[in-house]
């Protein structure tokens, strides 16, 4: 029994590890694709080695191989375009995007097992792929949240959808009778932040890929209606004659959310106060800064003290000259600090001789007393304006 098992056992093993795949894919063009290679797994045998070949104008070359030190993208002009997914056991399919038509060609998959007593096993499974180029298909548009018929204010898109190989460009126009359509948009989506009785019109869009680079794809015109009822909030609760599509959804809080456009308004109050307010601020500085260089500090009277000198006086009351002696010691008392006493005295003059200078010494210690008294008047006061 124990002979006839263990065939038996085999052959099950080898169903269980037979590969699965596609004999055929098309890719399109600038598109991604995947190249199905998937297997049962089978306890007591492991995965070993991984390597998925292309052969194209009987060439053969290695892609990708996962071994016990990872993965490895062994041709450059697949680096960073190809992988195979790395935690679902049984599954080795090999995903490629931005597909380029020198990637046609047979793709073959090879996987090898190990078993609990060291033997080897080897599948293969071959896939022929051809990339090709797909026209652009009719775009069809696709309307938002609201519908074709929305409230004045509101938030509204058009989309429109096209298929084929990429990059597909878009464009929108708006109909007008008589005439060519006027162009609105060069995207996918046209959008409007709020929507206004301007907007409403007839509008389709074209689709347009690099294989049919002569003709554009136009999709069916579609009818935009603006509802003169704008989106209203009163108690917490819709108004009952707008339609529920109409109405701004509550937040989990049961409160309705801001709509952008009273979110921008109020950002547009704040902006206005604090410019008023910082021009406010300069017009008051300026005011202030005229003020001050308006006023002119008032010129201090400048007076000028002339100290005549008491042989002067002398001279002048008199008409006596006075000796230079005694000008001398006149002059000496004028450096001293204070000015409230000024004594001339001519008692040492021993040697003076002549009744002229004796007599006007002794006139003039005579009259010091007059002079002290009168020393108001032996300051002339001179104002300079």
């Amino acid at each position: 029994m124990g002979g006839k098992d263990e065939p038996y056992h085999h052959i099950q093993v080898r169903a269980l590890l037979e590969l699965s795949g596609a004999a055929q894919i098309k890719g399109e063009w600038m598109g991604s694709t995947t190249l199905p290679c998937t297997y049962t797994p089978s306890e007591g045998f492991a995965q070993k080695t991984l390597t998925w070949s292309m052969e194209r104008d009987f060439t053969t070359s290695t892609i990708f191989r996962r071994d016990d030190s990872g993965d490895h993208v062994l041709l450059s002009r697949f680096r960073d375009r190809v992988s195979v997914p790395k935690h679902n056991p049984g599954d080795a399919s090999l995903q490629i995007t931005d597909l380029q038509i020198p990637d046609s060609g047979h793709y073959t998959c090879q996987i090898v097992w190990r078993s609990e007593n060291y033997s080897l096993i080897t599948k293969e499974v071959t896939t022929t792929v051809k990339v090709i180029k797909v026209a652009v298909t009719k775009p069809t548009i696709v309307a938002g949240a609201l519908g074709l018929a929305v409230p004045v204010g509101a938030n509204a898109s058009l989309t429109c959808v096209a298929h084929g190989s990429p990059p597909i460009s878009y464009r929108w126009f708006r109909a007008a009778p008589g005439r060519t359509g006027q162009l609105v948009g060069s995207e996918a989506e046209l959008v409007w932040s709020s929507l206004q009785p301007s907007d409403a019109g007839t509008y389709y869009c074209e689709a347009q890929n690099r294989v049919n680079t002569g003709t554009a794809q136009r999709s069916d015109a579609v009818e935009l209606t603006v509802r003169d009822l704008p989106v209203t909030m009163e108690a917490g609760c819709p108004d009952t004659d707008l339609p529920i599509a109409a109405v701004t959804p509550e937040s989990t809080v049961g409160y309705p959310e801001k709509d952008e456009t009273t979110q921008s308004s109020q950002r547009t109050h704040l902006y206005l106060v604090i410019l008023i307010a910082v021009l406010g601020g300069a017009v008051v500085f300026l005011v202030i800064f005229a003020i001050a260089c308006a006023r002119k500090p008032k010129r201090e009277s400048i007076y000028e003290i002339v100290l005549n000198s008491t042989a002067d006086v002398i001279r002048m009351d008199t008409g006596v000259e006075v000796h230079d002696k005694c000008r001398k010691e006149k002059k000496n008392s004028e450096t001293e600090e204070s000015y409230e006493t000024v004594t001339v005295t001519c008692n040492n003059y021993e040697s003076m001789t002549g009744n002229n200078y004796e007599s006007a010494c002794l006139s003039e210690n005579a009259e010091s007393e007059t002079l002290v008294n009168a020393m108001e008047s032996e300051y002339e006061v001179q104002n300079f304006q």
